[in-house]
């Protein structure tokens, strides 16, 4: 017998495994609108599909020397089956094909290149090659219900496809997948959303070293790229299976928009080394701008070549967040498309990107100012010129002194090689300063703040070589390595206008020799006025940022004052509570009511929860069915009334089950016999039904009195209307009660035929006390727990309809919900913006629908049952401990502990519902409390302004 258990276990198991996989790709094909042939849920299904397969598989049609049992078996099918045979040819064409590119991976990379192209196969398509290359013909629920229909010939007698009820099922849980197209293509999202949950989060902990980021504009990718420390190269994409999504990442997709691409732009990557061509492509997701140079070594490769993952020009590839760039070199040559050197804030300047020629420069310098727009600018900005569009900015000429007139527009000709500095400006930036600025042509300047009203064009304050100047002034700064060391006034150069000075001594005065008149504070006076003018805008603006924040700090003392207790309970005072409620603990108060006051329990079932063995007798008090100051005669009495109150319930709504059973039967019976009648009575079979009918029928009359009087009794002062209308209703609610009972928890060890049925008696008995709110789905799932531990009918009872008098409002026809979804929505935009930024950004889900079931379930499907039994405690406890609200912050605490990986992947609504739905049941319970109760105390602290 236990043997024969042991294999109908075992079958389950493997069939639970194959609805799992099924429900997976359906889910994906829905959400995604198609599956894609690498997916690891295609991995996973098919794995499943070949425990299925293999399971109970005899020797001989196995094959006694065949390593591949799947390929022979097969093929044995193969020769009396058409689509088998079919099936076999292609896959033994795509063998060969691994097998040949096996053997060429032996050979040089010289050989390599001689020979032909193969197609390639990805790492995924080598596992259970048989099954996938069925599922992506469409042929594998056929080949299936074929080894179902001949299992006696294949399959020992405890095979999953040999049992007459598995097997079929086995068979058409194959025909959802087999009716999916499969899409081969790379497309623009597949690789960033098609991982599961669980790989996410592996992905996360392997590379998890990221810190918190200030900003949701600086968001960190899913760690395609390896971080260096090189001076010339700060970030490389790393040489791994993550290859293939760098080279797809190059090209537009729905997350980052492609602003600019342009092939065969030259890098030298060391001074040992020629310069190679590579493709240059600037990338913009949400308001971060990447700028990636990669090798066309990489760009022309192949991805199922080991030498082209292991290859060393992934070594020489740039990804250069452009937010740390400062200063852009631009040097134009007469026979070259000119070049670009990149300078960070660093001062560590990138290797020259050399364009070809064409206007590529120029365009690349125009993309890059509409990328930064409207947040940043270039300085100077491009011209437009009408009929050409974007132009390089114009050159000043300094005109000598004595000529009278200002400065004028050079006039060189257009095609002449000019070299310009540009430098990127954030200006919404309290932090951004202006440097000291080398451009070719710009004699000297001085470092501006920006904050500040300015005279100037662009924030710069330049002073010429020979300007007025005072001992008390700044130093003047000399160009860089780039300007030419003698320049005399009559130099081109870049500036904003200057005012005239009203010093008629400065103004008409000339000093050859460079020196300035002693006392004169005429070109001191404005730089002073302007550097007060900042300096009081600095205070101004202080002021009223603390204002505001007070100002802020006040709403939102107001708004989230009810959601947490105003007193905060230290778990180390008097005694650590971290220990919880033990057994030695609960012995002392039950002998002794005045030892430990109600607030000391909770505070230890708070912060440690209750011993396993202690929860069937604390629960009856943390729910209210007994008061902490009972005595045990009083609970007794207790216990007592409410099983005499259950027992009267069950007898009332037993009778009415009965009533309605038996108009069930009536009905059917009425059924049966106008089917009957429309045929003809000729045949001696249906002379035989009809009687048969008309039996049934006068066993319902001869019985219908007494069930009248039934129904009299339990509504003996209702007209006959109401009593159809209880009926009527009671049926409805019955149905839904049963269905959801048969449904409810089944792997779970407790939920035998037994104790099914007493969880059907006990939520039929409050359904019954409570007929105007009816049987909503989801309240077995909130008994079963309490069931589990209490393991009495009565008890259970008393304590699920406390427990309701909470959970009720959660359901359609209460209002908690809405509530809990906008103090939610406070909660999370407070304590973390930039996860209510990204909620925002991506299809607006502030709405926090994902955290439905959360609320309405307590967590309970999120959790396994042991993990339930500790949140629900804590819950219960934390109505006095520190917020009746608790369920607010496990669900905060969810949120948060997976932050990163939302972030990192850019969730949108979807893909945060896939992502917890997948992780139900293997979250980290002590990790979520802990943070729970520390967000509490967050808000505590916020509200209490310590």
């Amino acid at each position: 017998m236990a043997t024969i258990m042991a294999e109908a276990e075992t079958r389950q198991r493997l069939l639970r495994t194959v609805k799992k996989e099924v429900k997976q790709i359906m889910e994906e094909a829905v959400t995604r609108k198609f599956v894609h042939e690498d997916s690891s849920h295609i991995v996973s299904f098919c794995a499943a599909v070949e425990a299925c397969v293999l399971h109970g598989l005899k020797r001989r049609a196995a094959g006694f020397l065949r390593s591949n049992k799947i390929a022979a078996l097969f093929m044995k099918v193969g020769k009396s089956f058409v689509p088998a045979e079919d099936l076999c040819r292609k896959a033994q064409e795509l063998e060969q094909v691994m097998e040949t590119k096996r053997s060429q991976s032996m050979q040089s990379q010289d050989g390599l290149r001689k020979m032909p192209r193969l197609p390639s196969l990805s790492p995924q398509g080598v596992k259970n090659l048989w099954i996938r290359t069925a599922l992506f013909e469409k042929v594998l629920d056929k080949i299936v219900l074929y080894l179902v229909e001949n299992s006696s010939k294949y399959y020992e007698k405890e095979a999953v496809l040999m049992d007459n009820v598995d097997g079929p099922i086995l068979a058409s849980l194959l025909v959802g997948p087999c009716a999916l197209e499969y899409s081969k293509m790379k497309t623009a999202d597949h690789f960033w959303t098609d991982p599961s949950a669980d790989e996410l989060v592996q992905r996360h902990r392997i590379h998890g070293g990221h810190c918190r980021q200030d900003s949701p504009t600086k968001r960190p990718a899913l760690c395609i790229q390896k971080r260096h420390s090189s001076s010339s190269m700060d970030e490389r994409p790393s040489p791994s299976p993550s290859a293939r999504e760098y080279v797809e990442s190059l090209h537009q997709n729905s997350r980052v928009t492609l602003l600019f691409g342009k092939n065969n732009v030259l890098v030298q990557p060391r001074d040992d080394m020629e310069a190679i061509p590579g493709y240059l492509s600037m990338h913009q997701n949400a308001d971060l701008m990447t700028l990636k140079w990669t090798p066309n070594q990489l760009m022309n490769g192949s991805v199922g070549d080991l030498d082209y993952e292991c290859s060393v020009y992934w070594d020489y590839a740039m990804t250069i967040p452009l937010g740390e760039i400062v200063y852009l070199h631009c040097h134009q040559q007469v026979d070259s498309g000119g070049t670009v050197v990149l300078v960070s804030q660093d001062g560590i300047q990138r290797p020259p990107l050399r364009f070809p020629r064409g206007g590529h420069l120029l365009q690349f310098l125009s993309c890059l100012e509409n990328g930064l727009l409207p947040h940043g600018q270039l300085d100077p900005p491009l011209w437009s010129q009408r009929g050409k569009g974007k132009v390089f900015p114009k050159l000043r000429n300094r005109v000598p002194q004595g000529s009278g007139s200002s400065d004028s527009v050079s006039d060189k000709e257009e095609d002449e090689a000019t070299d310009y500095v540009f430098r990127i400006l954030f200006p919404n930036s309290h932090s951004e300063f202006v440097t000291v600025t080398h451009a070719p042509h710009l004699t000297s300047s001085l470092s501006v703040p920006l904050s500040g009203p300015s005279p100037f064009k662009t924030g710069i304050l330049v002073v010429p070589k020979r300007s007025c100047s005072c001992p008390e002034d700044p130093p003047t700064l000399t160009g860089s390595s780039l300007t030419p060391p003698d320049l005399d006034q009559g130099a081109t150069m870049w500036h904003p206008t200057l005012r005239k000075s009203s010093c008629s001594s400065c103004s008409h005065g000339s000093f050859s020799d460079g020196a300035t008149p002693k006392g004169c504070n005429h070109e001191r006076a404005p730089l002073k006025m302007l550097c007060d003018n900042m300096k009081n805008q600095i205070i101004s603006r202080a002021f009223y940022g603390w204002l505001a924040y007070c100002r802020h700090l006040s709403t939102v003392r107001t708004h989230l004052s009810a959601l947490v207790n105003h007193t905060i309970v230290a778990p180390d005072v008097p005694c650590d509570a971290y220990k919880g409620l033990t057994t030695d603990v609960w012995q002392t108060f039950l002998q002794d009511c005045t030892a430990y006051e109600e607030k000391d329990l909770l505070r230890l079932v708070y912060y440690g929860g209750v011993e396993a063995s202690l929860r069937k007798e604390v629960w009856p008090f943390l729910l209210g069915h007994y008061q902490f100051g009972m005595s045990e005669a009083e609970r007794k009495e207790v216990d007592e009334q409410v099983r005499v109150c259950y027992q009267q319930t069950m007898s009332e709504w037993l009778g009415c089950e009965e009533i309605v059973r038996q108009r069930e039967k009536e009905q059917h019976a009425a059924a049966i016999a106008k089917c009957s009648s429309a045929a003809s009575m000729d045949s001696p079979s249906q002379k035989m039904m009809s009687h048969h009918n008309s039996s049934v029928s006068n066993e319902s009359q001869s019985s219908q009195s007494s069930d009248r009087q039934s129904l009299a009794r339990l509504q003996s002062d209702s007209s006959s209307s109401t009593q159809q209308e209880l009926l009527d209703l009671y049926t409805l609610n019955l149905h839904r009660i049963e269905k959801d009972v048969q449904r409810c928890d089944r792997n779970y060890w407790y939920f035998t035929p037994a104790n099914l049925e007493k969880l059907r008696n006990i939520m039929c008995s409050y359904i019954w006390r409570h007929l105007d709110i009816g049987y909503v789905q989801g309240m077995c799932d909130l008994l079963a727990p309490l069931l589990v531990i209490l393991d009495d009918e009565a008890m259970a009872f008393s304590c699920f309809t406390e427990l309701m008098k909470r959970m009720n409002q959660n359901f359609p026809h209460g209002g908690a919900m809405d509530t809990h979804f906008a103090n939610m929505r406070s909660l999370i935009q407070i304590l973390d913006s930039e996860m209510f930024e990204l909620m925002h950004q991506n299809g607006d889900y502030t709405h926090f629908y994902f955290c439905y079931r959360w609320f309405l379930l307590d967590f309970k499907r999120e959790l396994v049952y042991d993990d339930v039994f500790a949140v629900w405690e804590t819950i219960w406890a934390a109505k006095y401990a520190s917020s009746s609200h608790f369920v607010l912050f496990i669900a905060l605490a969810l949120v948060e502990i997976y932050r990163d990986i939302i972030l990192e992947n850019n969730m949108d609504f979807t893909e945060i519902i896939k992502f917890f739905n997948e992780m139900a049941e293997h979250h980290n319970t002590k990790q979520i409390l802990t943070m729970a109760r520390d967000l509490v105390c967050k808000v505590q602290i916020l509200i209490e302004n310590k």
